[in-house]
Order: C-alpha cells, then structure tokens, then sequence
C-alpha cells in the first residue's frame, strides 16, 4: 500500500533527478508545504521563482502563479499538480474586457493584482500583491486616474489607505475571502474575548473595519507570531495554520468559517496532492507554456512590481 511517506521519498527523488525546486503558496495543504523548498505568498514565491537556477520549477498554488514564474523563467520547464487550480478572481477578469477598457481609456494606469491571467498582465502597466499594493498605488503620480483589478475589496481598502480619488475599482472578488461574514466574526470574538483579529484585504469592509492588523498572508504571519498575544482570530484561508503553528506552537489560532462551504479553504488551492505533484515531476505534465510575445509583455508589469520593495 502506498503511504504518503512513500510518496514524499519519490517526490524527492525526482526533485533531485530532474534538478528542480519545489514552491508551495501558504494556503497548500501541510504535506506539500513540509516538502517545498520555499513557502510563501505571490510575490516571496516570484522573487523565488526569479532567484531559482535549476532546471524545473514544480509550483505547488494555482495555475496564474505558475504562469508568473514561467514569465520570470522562460527557459525553465514550470509544472503543476493540477491544471484545473484556476482562482475566481482570474476567472472574474476576462483578458478581452481589459483590453476593451485600454482601447477605451488608453491614458489610465492599468493596476493589476497578481491574481490575473498572464494575457490580463500582458495589459497592465504595473503589477502589485496585497503586501505592496499601497506602495504600489502611490508610486503613480497623483494626477493619473487608475484601473485596479480586480479584487473589489482589496481595491476599496487601497483606495481608502491612499486616499486616491481618481480610483476605478473592477469588481471581482475571491470566493473565500469575500464569502467571510461580519456577523460569524462578532460571535468569535465575543466567543473568544481576549483574541486579536487579523484580517487579509480581500476581506470585505466591515470584516475590516473590526481587525486589529490588516495585511498579506505573510504579514499576518509575522504579526501574530511576533506579537505579545498568545490568542488570533485569523481571517484568511486556513492554510497559514501550517506556518503560524511552526513559528509560534505555543499560540492558539481561530478559523471562521466562510458561508459559501462553511469553512475557510479555497477549493482550488485545495485540488493539489502530493500524488499529482509527484506526477507532475514524473512526467513533466501539466507544463506551462506560454506565447513568447505575451510572456514578454507581461514581464513589463511583472518587473514594476518586483523593484518596489
């Protein structure tokens, strides 16, 4: 019977023979996280991915973060575990609805969230993750009018941290972030009196507005475990518990549930195994691959983005 110690030894294996490394986002389950050789949120993952001097990226996250470390790597063979990890904030944001509003507006400043598809970056002027996207914003100059896409909630809180007026907002949302609700929240924290509250952007305005720190999946790591707290109600996907429990074991952490499963995972993330990893270094499939034209506007954006720290 195989086990998934045995299926870890050949996932190792193959990472050696095919000289490869393994990036895994925080949301991914905790087997595949113990196996990456580096874990993180889109943009620690794309600067890794920039970093790497192998031959073969395995991208443990969704298909539009592979599509990005294949930008970074053109020459490098980039797979997945599961080609069907797409992200409903890639799926709210057609490439041909971009392009529309660019032949429309063609002095706008078009912001993209990483969370889009390579050929909607191939669009975009400049790039951001929820961890610079203020720094991002603010890098324009004020008189420009922007198109920030295409999360509706992290755009709204971007909007309001940088007091930009002339602020269009596409109005995407991710399927668990933005499924979190207030009310589930009240009840936790009366539930849980003496527990701080972290809350990604993605979460909607009125889940924010009750959060004692607001910030990316990987500044809410370092929050709560550097933090004097010992108690966190933590709003994003319930993955971060893999990393909060290894940098800080002695706290306790919360989970609300979301009211579209009535838990706090993302069932795309989700969708990848060690045995579709394993599979996917054995056979090199499902591979990114992608136009060279698109890949080389994309990477315009892309590089913005990564020289704001």
């Amino acid at each position: 019977m195989t086990t998934l110690t045995s299926i870890s030894e050949e996932i190792l294996d193959l990472k050696r023979q095919r000289h490869a490394i393994i990036l895994a986002h925080h949301y991914q389950d905790a087997e595949i996280q113990d196996l990456a050789d580096a874990v993180g949120d889109s943009l620690e993952l794309a600067r890794k991915a920039q970093e790497f001097s192998g031959d073969v990226i395995a991208f443990c996250g969704v298909w539009f973060m592979a599509e990005t470390a294949k930008v970074l790597n053109p020459q490098r063979i980039v797979v997945v575990p599961d080609r069907e990890a797409s992200c409903s904030l890639v799926e709210s944001c057609p490439a041909e609805q971009v392009r529309a509003y660019r032949r429309l507006h063609p002095d706008h400043v078009i912001v993209s969230y990483i969370n889009t598809s390579v050929e909607v970056k191939a669009e975009s002027d400049i790039l951001c993750t929820s961890r610079n996207a203020v720094q991002v914003v603010n890098s324009i100059p004020a008189d420009r009018t922007i198109l920030f896409l295409p999360d509706i909630n992290l755009g709204n809180y971007v909007k309001r941290e940088t007091g930009r007026e002339n602020m269009k907002i596409w109005q995407g949302s991710c399927i668990v972030h933005a499924t979190f609700a207030a009310r589930r929240l009240v009840k936790a924290r009366v539930e849980r009196p003496n527990a701080l509250v972290a809350a990604h952007p993605e979460c909607p305005q009125d889940v924010l507005a009750m959060a004692d720190f607001i910030g990316s999946t990987t500044a809410i790591i370092k929050w709560c475990t550097s933090s004097d707290a010992d108690e966190f109600i933590v709003m994003t996907e319930s993955g971060v518990l893999r990393s909060l429990q290894k940098l800080a074991p002695e706290k306790h952490y919360y989970f609300i549930p979301n009211e579209n499963c009535n838990c706090s995972e993302c069932p795309y993330m989700k969708r990848n195994t060690l045995e579709k990893l394993r599979d996917a270094l054995l056979n090199l499939q499902p591979r990114v691959e992608l136009d060279p034209e698109i890949m080389r506007r994309a990477a315009v954006p892309i590089e913005r983005m990564l020289q704001i720290k």
